[in-house]
């Protein structure tokens, strides 16, 4: 098959071939027409001069067209790559002039449309590895509960004879595993409301010190051979009491797991909340991924539970426009504090 000729080729042949057809005529009529040769020399020459004039004016105006129409091209061939539309064309013709700049129109705006693709793909590949990574932590985190019941449940089933006191104290095991799967199953649900942005907040005015006290004492139902010291004096605070509960209960619990020793918590004049232990610490590599959901470290036992702990923690108080500042070193211990708006004066 033939390769098409490029524009410029194309419109040289029509037109070369179209003026040696009209030369072709005018030199038959001239020399009917005309019996003196030198005149009729002269006629047929500036005739041909004429001819030949036209032909380059046609000629430059193709060759500047087909250059247009080549750079136009060369955009749409390497739309993919193009990092940016500077071009500008010179038309001599008003329609070519708009068409080019309609052209170049369309071609910023399919560059963005390209870069909106890019950056949506890049969000879905996210997505799909939070969803492995939630998929694994979740696999993780019930693999030993799930593991504990059903060890616990079929040695109670193949073993009528076992003592009373223990299977008592089987069932204990069962039944702490399941609160364990329900508090992860509350994670998640949690979660899901932070990240849906269904989670509205229900303020209020309510002492600090005082919630401080009721998550204590909750906490050390559950570590009965720990002790959590809770200092400061009484500060009213606005805001959300239920999920500063769940900001405390993580924080405090979180310490219990990480420490052997007491765990203080300081409530500060100003509304600032600080919960401290003296256990493993977070490495300097580990504290700026600490708060994110689903992280898990691999260089100690930092459990996180399914590392959404501090992430919902850190979600809580951004909703209260509060922030956690970490401070750790590794094998010395860890504090977290925030601080949260004042009870709001009556008017």
């Amino acid at each position: 098959m033939l390769e098409k000729p490029h524009f410029t080729e194309y419109v040289m042949a029509r037109l070369i071939t179209i003026s040696v057809i009209l030369f072709a005529l005018f030199s038959v009529v001239l020399v009917m027409m005309i019996e003196e040769r030198k005149i009729l020399f002269l006629v047929l020459s500036l005739i041909s001069f004429a001819f030949l004039l036209f032909i380059v004016a046609i000629y430059r105006g193709a060759r500047q067209m087909q250059k247009e129409l080549d750079t136009i091209n060369t955009y749409l061939a390497n739309l993919d790559t193009l990092e940016s539309v500077e071009y500008r064309a010179r038309f001599f013709s008003k329609e070519f002039e708009e068409l080019n700049k309609n052209l170049i129109k369309a071609l910023k705006k399919a560059k963005k449309r390209e870069e909106i693709k890019q950056r949506y793909n890049a969000k879905l590949k996210l997505k799909n590895r939070q969803r492995a990574d939630m998929i694994s932590a979740i696999a993780h985190e019930f693999r030993n509960p799930v593991a504990s019941i059903m060890g616990y449940s079929q040695t109670l089933k193949e073993d009528p004879d076992i003592p009373p006191a223990l299977q008592k104290k089987f069932l204990d095991k069962i039944y702490n595993n399941g609160n364990k799967i329900e508090a992860l199953l509350g994670r998640l649900i949690l979660w899901n409301k932070f990240e849906s942005g269904e989670t509205t907040l229900h303020k209020g005015d309510f002492d600090i010190y005082a919630l401080a006290q009721d998550v204590r004492r909750s906490l050390l139902e559950k570590y009965k051979q720990r002790n959590i010291i809770v200092s400061g004096s009484t500060c009213m605070v606005y805001a959300d009491r239920t999920l500063i509960e769940i900001v405390l209960k993580n924080l405090m619990e979180n310490a219990l797991k990480y420490s052997k020793e007491d765990v203080e918590v300081h409530i500060g004049t100003d509304c600032s909340i600080t919960v401290q232990d003296k256990g493993v610490g977070i490495s300097a590599s580990d504290m700026e991924k600490v708060t994110k959901k689903f992280y898990r470290s691999g260089t100690h036992t930092w459990d996180n539970s399914m590392g959404l702990g501090l992430s919902i923690v850190k979600a809580i108080l951004k909703l209260h426009e509060s922030s956690l500042e970490i401070r750790s070193k590794l094998h010395e211990g860890s504090a977290f504090s925030f601080r949260l708006p004042a009870k709001m004066t009556d008017k």
